[in-house]
Formats: structure tokens, sequence, C-alpha cells
């Protein structure tokens, strides 16, 4: 399946709905991308992230036939994912859960300067996600596709399903919105 590798995702659909096996290249494609959209977004074990992604990928097999080729399969894929992390987030808002912060990070072959600089890094990813669990879902997620999944507005407008103008108003408010708790807690990045 290397030949695969330069096939666009709507070539990569295209033949996933003429041959199952094809899909394993979508897969392949989103599953880590997936995996840290979730982990960032909200607070779930690792065994229910990966629950949700195998659900995230049946709703996106099952749906094949209905993604519109004009579009961007990356948008799609990903407002399957957002319902999906949206409806389980509601089953588990009540219960307390651990946050994972990074589930890339490995302290391995690094030398003392590089452990300064990799803990300094790291901690301060760790505020920015004990700030972003303090927001509002609705900024959270917002600041989450833009900065940490570099989705453009287009792309975040047609995850939520909202107008790029609304996308900006929501970025602007949830920037707003963080500063206040970074100011309130004072933190420093």
């Amino acid at each position: 399946m290397d030949h695969l590798d330069k096939r666009s995702d709507s070539e990569i659909v295209a033949l996933s709905l003429r041959d199952s096996n094809y899909f394993a290249v979508l897969i392949e494609r989103y599953e880590k991308n997936f995996f840290r959209y979730i982990t960032r977004l909200c607070a779930c074990s690792r065994e229910d992230i990966e629950d949700l992604i195998q659900e995230i990928f049946i709703k996106i097999y099952r749906n094949l036939n209905d993604f519109d080729p004009k579009l961007k399969f990356s948008s799609w894929a990903y407002r399957i994912a957002h319902n999906e992390v949206i409806s389980r987030y509601r089953k588990i808002r009540t219960r307390p859960q651990t946050v994972n912060l990074d589930p890339d990070l490995t302290i391995s072959d690094r030398t003392k300067d590089d452990l300064v600089t990799f803990f300094d890094r790291n901690l301060n990813k760790a505020k920015i996600f004990d700030i972003l669990a303090m927001l509002d879902l609705k900024y959270k997620e917002v600041l989450i596709l833009r900065f940490f999944e570099e989705k453009s507005y287009e792309e975040i407008s047609d995850i939520l399903r909202k107008s790029p103008g609304t996308v900006a108003t929501l970025l602007n408010r949830a920037k707003k919105q963080f500063k206040e708790k970074t100011n309130k807690l004072n933190i420093e990045f």
C-alpha cells in the first residue's frame, strides 16, 4: 500500500467505497491525530480514548457514502470525531477523570540540558492544559482545533458547523477567557 501514501483522502475514500480494505489507509492517517485531539479536548482514560476512536472510525466508515468529495475529508472526519467527543463528554462530565497531557511524551536519550528544556516546555504545556480544562467547552474546542490541530477558520467552520464569522468570534472570546484565567492564577508563559 506504499503507493497509496501519495493519494488524496478523497481518492482513498473512493477506493474504500469499492474495497473496504483501503479504509485502513484512512485509519492510519487519522488515528494519531484523533488520539491527540481527544486527549486535548477531554479528560478520558487511554482505554476510553481508544474506544472513542474506534467508534469514530466506525461512524466514518458507515457514512462514507455521504461524504461529498468537493469538501475536505479531514474537516468531515473531524466533524464526526467532534460529535462523538461531545456525545461522550455529556455522558461522563459528572465523573471525575484524569488528564493525559501528551501521549507522545518520552524522556529517553536526552542529555541533562535537554532534560531541563524538556521539563520547562512540558511544565508550560501542563499549565496550558490546566487552563484549557477550566474553559467553557465551546472555547476549549475552538482553541484546540485552531492552535493544536492547526485547522483553518474554514475547517473549524466545517467541523463545528458554524459560520467563519462565528468561529472568529468564538476564538476571540476563547483567547480572552484563556488570558483572564492566566491572569487570575498569576501564570506567565
